[in-house]
């Protein structure tokens, strides 16, 4: 071995040989670096990139959506919420139109029955009345005939003068 070989050597210098070797291993290790590490590299790059703005973009195109099933809802609900409200002041209209319909009728009714009470009422009293006459009529004949002392029998004479009687008593009765 050579000694004097290996002490000239510094350590801080490599040796040529060392230097070409490292330098063809340096650029065999970058040729296959940028020839199929680095596209691989930028492939996969780019798919993360391309997934990445793909997601955003469809996340803004969900939001969009969203946006404009939220808009249409509003619309629908206010629309439903209009709807209601019409269908409610109809109902309370048709009711209102139906009570007062019932009321109409009730009072046509009552009206009905107060006139067919009156007119019963009317008729019994005008019944009574007839049925008082010929009574008091015949009390006052026969009343008559005793105090006359003689008898009233004769049918004209009697009506005239219960006719007589009665109209007194309803001229009296009326003032």
């Amino acid at each position: 071995m050579n000694l004097s070989a290996a002490v000239e050597h510094s350590p801080i210098l490599p040796l040529w040989q060392e230097i070409v070797v490292g330098s063809v291993a340096f650029a065999v290790l970058c040729f296959v670096l940028m020839k199929f590490v680095f596209p691989r590299m930028e492939e996969t790059f780019k798919a993360r990139v391309d997934a990445i703005e793909g997601g955003l973009k469809r996340a803004e195109e969900a939001q969009s959506e969203a946006n404009k099933l939220l808009e249409q809802y509003r619309a629908q609900l206010a629309e439903a919420r209009t709807d209601a409200a019409k269908i409610r002041d109809d109902a309370r209209a048709d009711a209102e139109e139906i009570r007062q319909e019932i009321q109409v009728r009730a009072r046509e009714e009552s009206d009905r029955i107060i006139a067919a009470g009156r007119e019963q009422l009317n008729a019994e009293r005008q019944q009574i009345v007839r049925e008082l006459r010929a009574e008091v009529g015949t009390l006052a004949v026969d009343l008559a005939g005793r105090i006359v002392g003689e008898s009233l029998a004769d049918e004209a004479r009697q009506r005239g003068t219960v006719d007589r009687f009665l109209s007194e008593l309803e001229s009296t009765g009326s003032r």
